[in-house]
């Protein structure tokens, strides 16, 4: 009885060493979380409409342009395991719905393994000419830290994600609805296809509110 009760200690201990090593591993490997300092002392906006963005070409894009219409904010990379299938599926989303008042806004990032590191043209060769995206692709971002756009600090304190509020990886994706509230943050392996139900969700909804935009 005594070596049956030694082994289930054994074997218990062995348990809670192998877990020690994989959580010490998953914590030196995953992207680090935003600091605190992040927001602090910033005040952050009321709503998505008061922020302006930068497009490729360093032009001020206000947000209130595409107020009234819903949208898909994604941090997009070129040379990603994801790049190939999220392009892909976000074009045929894009294709389906722009002219249902829906919109894609594309915002290139490095943050992640390097793998936005182009200039904004080599960025829209892989975009626009390789993957044939139609929707806008915005000037380079950073997502995380103390240097990251206006924009993504106001969409991660909206939505937070697990294990904190910092973007993971590449194609974090953020639904925003037509009066400019972040609905919904999807994790980097949802495919876009996944959230065409969500979107269709939102059309309805709308036109049940609104007979006569729907009419139109």
């Amino acid at each position: 009885m005594a070596c049956c009760t030694c082994s289930h200690t054994w074997f218990t201990s062995l348990i809670f060493l192998c877990l020690a090593i994989l959580s010490f591993f998953y914590i030196d490997q995953a992207p680090p979380l935003p600091s605190l300092e992040e927001n602090m002392g910033e005040q952050l906006p009321n709503s998505i409409y008061d922020l302006s963005v930068k497009d490729m070409d360093g032009n001020d894009v206000n947000l209130s342009d595409y107020n009234g219409k819903v949208l898909l904010i994604v941090n997009v990379a070129s040379k990603c395991g994801l790049t190939h299938s999220n392009y892909k599926e976000m074009n045929v989303l894009y294709e389906k719905y722009k002219d249902k008042g829906f919109e894609i806004l594309a915002f290139p990032c490095n943050q992640f393994a390097g793998q936005e590191p182009g200039s904004n043209e080599e960025i829209k060769e892989v975009a626009c000419t390789m993957f044939k995206a139609e929707f806008p692709i915005f000037d380079k971002v950073e997502v995380n830290g103390k240097n990251a756009a206006p924009l993504y600090k106001f969409l991660k304190s909206q939505k937070g994600g697990i294990f904190g509020d910092g973007i993971k990886w590449n194609f974090t994706k953020f639904l925003v609805d037509k009066h400019g509230k972040v609905v919904e943050r999807y994790a980097p392996t949802t495919s876009p296809m996944k959230i065409e139900k969500d979107i269709q969700n939102m059309e309805r909804f709308y036109q049940l509110c609104d007979p006569v935009e729907a009419i139109l």
